[in-house]
C-alpha cells in the first residue's frame, strides 16, 4: 500500500514540477496536421527554442517550407524546435487538411512538426498565437516567424518577407542554441 501513496505523491510532484517549468500557454493538446495525434508543446519542446510559424500552403510564400525545414534539419539537435501553424486566416490554406499535408510532404519534404488549421489572428486565435500575439504582433499575413525562449517569451518576430536563410533569422536562432 504505501507503495503506491508514494507513486501518487512522486506524479503529484512531478506533474507540478512539470507545470511550472512549462510556460501556461504552451499546454494545451493541439491536433496535428491531417492526424488523429496531438501534440502538447510542454512534453515535445520543452527547455527548446521554438520558431513558430503561421503557415498556408496557397500562399506566394509556401516555397519557406523548404527554408524552414532546413532550419529544422540544421538545429534540431542543437535545441530548436520548428512548429508549423496552419491557417486560413488570410484565405490562403488549402480546403482539406490532406491537401495541406499532401503539398508540406511532397512538394517541400516537412518533417517538422504541423498543427491543424486554426486561427492565428483576432479573438478566436488558438492559445499559443493568443499569447504570441499579446507579446508580440499578430501576424499581418501567411509565413510569420516567431523566436520563442523555453520559459515563453516571444523574442523576436520576423516577418514573412524574412525567408528561412536570412542571416538575421538565423543568427537569432544561433544565438540561442547549443554551439558545437
Amino acid at each position: 500500500m504505501k507503495k503506491y501513496v508514494w507513486l501518487g505523491l512522486l506524479m503529484a510532484f512531478s506533474s507540478m514540477v512539470h507545470a511550472k517549468d512549462c510556460p501556461a500557454y504552451f499546454d494545451y493538446d493541439l491536433p496535428k496536421l491531417h492526424s488523429n495525434d496531438t501534440v502538447n508543446l510542454c512534453e515535445i519542446a520543452k527547455d527548446k527554442v521554438l520558431l513558430v510559424v503561421n503557415t498556408a500552403s496557397h500562399c506566394g510564400f509556401t516555397r519557406q517550407f523548404g527554408g524552414l525545414e532546413k532550419l529544422h534539419e540544421q538545429y534540431k539537435d542543437k535545441g530548436l524546435f520548428v512548429i508549423g501553424f496552419a491557417s486560413n486566416d488570410f484565405d490562403q490554406e488549402a480546403k482539406t487538411e490532406e491537401e495541406a499535408a499532401r503539398i508540406c510532404k511532397e512538394n517541400f519534404g516537412v518533417s517538422f512538426t504541423m498543427v491543424a488549421p486554426s486561427y492565428v489572428t483576432g479573438p478566436r486565435a488558438n492559445p499559443i498565437f493568443m499569447e504570441i500575439n499579446k507579446q508580440s504582433q499578430a501576424p499581418d499575413w501567411n509565413f510569420n516567424k516567431y523566436i520563442i525562449d523555453a520559459d515563453g517569451h516571444v523574442l523576436e518576430h520576423f516577418p514573412s518577407a524574412v525567408e528561412p536563410d536570412d542571416a538575421s533569422l538565423v543568427e537569432a536562432i544561433e544565438s540561442l542554441v547549443k554551439k558545437d
